[in-house]
């Protein structure tokens, strides 16, 4: 088996510009990351660095202006089947109950209804959600809806797992234990995760490996950290471990000018 399971390789995404399409601007340039099998690498960033830019790359979703992508060695064409996509916003189909989000991507898959049936109840009971498979969205929590979006990219088994800040729009103490759940399902199986966040106390307290990525346009890494604190970790308790302050200093002092450059181009852009 190949020792990466993603690697993008000098990867570089130029769109036209919504105002004037005779402009291009270049969103990521000769970007190179790759995720070991198994390795849990958060990736943190300003806003509109392109972090989400790079997952869609990763998943397939959006081909790369240049550059190449490899899924275990292999290259990719079109979507990446070997990876589970979990957004910022769950993609729950609000006329299907839980039961039935978490069992659509097993069912496209051509897995018999009684056995999706079956795998989704149990990863719905694994996320904490057992005996709330008949309730719909609406009628779910928003840390009950993540739980669900969680167990219907976890029920597909991918053997790489890309997370675009799924946890950004909830309270503190409902992120804490996703970010906890997901850490005790990872060390289960141990699958390759890239993950995408703002927060850089969650990417330290969550990580094998922080990548910075420097302020727009011409996004490209700056800085790569390895998270040397001991697992399993509690997200809440590591947070005042010295190391943990440490890390945040080294990896704050790399990322705080990019963010300043970052909000002053969000400015100029509103003005």
């Amino acid at each position: 088996m190949a020792d990466y399971a993603l690697e993008l390789l000098d990867i570089s995404c130029t769109f036209r510009s919504k105002d004037d399409h005779s402009q291009r601007f270049t969103a990521v340039s000769g970007t190179t990351l790759r995720i070991r099998d198994g390795e849990f690498v958060s990736v943190v960033g300003p806003t509109g660095c392109g972090k989400s830019t790079l997952l869609n790359v990763g998943a397939g979703l959006l081909e790369p202006s240049s550059g190449e992508i490899k899924v275990f060695g292999q290259s990719l064409v079109g979507i990446n089947t070997r990876a589970g996509y979990m957004f910022q916003t769950e993609a729950l189909m609000p006329w299907r109950s839980a039961l039935d989000n978490v069992m659509v991507g097993l069912q496209y898959r051509g897995v018999p209804d009684a056995q999706a049936r079956a795998q989704a109840e149990e990863w719905l009971a694994r996320v904490g959600l057992r005996g709330f498979g008949d309730r719909y969205p609406h009628q779910l929590s928003g840390g009950m809806r993540k739980r669900t979006a969680l167990a219907q990219v976890l029920a597909l088994d991918p053997d790489i797992i890309l997370m675009d800040e799924p946890f950004s729009a909830l309270d503190i103490q409902t992120r804490q234990l996703m970010e906890n759940e997901v850490l005790d399902l990872w060390a289960a199986k141990k699958k390759a995760v890239l993950f995408i966040t703002h927060d850089l106390d969650e990417a330290i307290a969550m990580s094998d490996r922080v990548v910075v990525l420097s302020a727009g346009p011409a996004t490209r890494p700056i800085g790569e950290f390895a998270i040397d604190l001991a697992r399993p970790r509690d997200v809440a308790e590591v947070r005042t471990h010295p190391r943990f302050v440490e890390l945040h200093t080294q990896i704050w002092n790399v990322l705080r000018d990019e963010v300043l450059k970052g909000y002053a181009q969000q400015l100029r852009k509103a003005a």
